[in-house]
């Protein structure tokens, strides 16, 4: 779990697509139209971003590698090109797009919208923190616990050729390297409704692709920052999926209301000592203190998930197929094929 990922975001993708499409919401569509159509306005082809004299150094050396990690992913690994990821968008502000996720004050479960396309999705989008925390503010009214949290990267799956957004490039070169490779195997396989399927799917072919780069292409310094990303991460994971059973567990004893958030405000702090911890741990490293900025509660829990959680089925599918990942992609395209409870059996052959 990558930081912008705790979202989950998340898992994975932003599905604008559908938004564009089947939003019954008017506002919602037209700020999400119009946020989606100014990015394509104001890409610019790599090639000309990287031949500018004006362009940032930084921003040229980690666009050069943005380049060679598409190859990769597509001339190595044999990931679809669906022309995303060859122009480059500055995009202003420090996060692409804001999502808004909300749950009742004694629940885990988080509101959904749905969308013909991309099924329901636990979260709204919005292109402007002010119409992200606008919305929010309406949730909140309403009594429930809400998250918002600024995403850097989203997919649309393939229907749009997505640009490179300067929101990516913020991370470091490993970060950035799985991100490439993760979003562009999202349009090889994606099933309505089963984000877990989706999410351990690309994470998967990520783990493959970013092993063979570090292989062929890796240093020993991106090695290691990459191995201390993961285990962070990890780390990170592991500590809220806790504080989200405890929480549940709660819930589940259906309780006075007051007396659920005595409890509910005592399992918070003790998430807030766990990850002090945590911290001295890693060294003092502060990469999630954002997280805990906005507030742990049911909302910012309930958007935390094994979303992972068949990456070792999916391995085993991969390895049964010889580590060819197209042959891989077909295989698992046909376990997606089949209903739900019978697609994790079919993974594991």
């Amino acid at each position: 779990m990558r930081p912008a990922k705790v979202a989950l975001i998340v898992g994975g993708a932003v599905a604008l697509v559908a938004a564009l499409s089947a939003c019954s919401d008017v506002r919602y569509l037209a700020q999400a139209a119009g946020g989606q159509l100014d990015l394509l306005r104001r890409a610019r082809p790599i090639e000309g971003v990287l031949a500018d004299p004006a362009t940032d150094a930084e921003v040229r050396r980690k666009l050069e590698l943005v380049g060679r990690v598409r190859a990769f992913a597509i001339g190595e690994l044999g990931l679809p090109d669906h022309g995303s990821f060859l122009k480059y968008v500055d995009v202003g502000r420090s996060a692409v797009v804001w999502n808004v996720f909300s749950a009742p004050p004694d629940s885990i479960s988080l509101r959904t919208s749905c969308f013909p396309i991309a099924g329901c999705v636990t979260y709204r989008g919005y292109f402007h923190e002010a119409d992200a925390r606008a919305y929010a503010n309406t949730r909140r009214a309403a009594g429930d616990d809400v998250s918002v949290g600024g995403v850097s990267a989203y997919s649309t799956l393939g229907y749009l050729k997505d640009p490179i957004l300067s929101t990516m490039l913020s991370s470091g070169d490993a970060t950035l390297i799985r991100t490439v490779i993760h979003e562009l195997s999202h349009p090889a396989l994606y099933v309505k409704d089963d984000t877990i399927f989706n999410e351990s799917f690309a994470v998967s072919v990520e783990n493959e692709g970013m092993r063979r780069w570090l292989k062929k292409y890796g240093t020993p310094e991106l090695a290691e920052a990459d191995r201390l990303a993961q285990e962070r991460a990890a780390g990170f994971e592991k500590l809220l999926l806790q504080t989200r059973g405890e929480l549940e567990a709660l819930y589940a004893q259906k309780l006075a209301p007051t007396e659920i958030q005595t409890r509910k405000a005592a399992v918070i702090g003790t998430l807030n000592d766990r990850y002090a911890a945590l911290k001295v741990g890693w060294g003092g490293y502060a990469g999630y203190d954002g997280w805990f900025a906005r507030g742990a509660n049911n909302a910012s829990l309930g958007a935390v998930a094994a979303y992972s959680s068949l990456v070792p089925d999916f391995q085993g599918l991969l390895e049964r197929n010889g580590g060819d990942i197209p042959r891989f992609i077909g295989a698992a395209a046909e376990c997606a094929g089949r209903p739900a409870g019978e697609r994790q059996s079919c993974l594991k052959g």
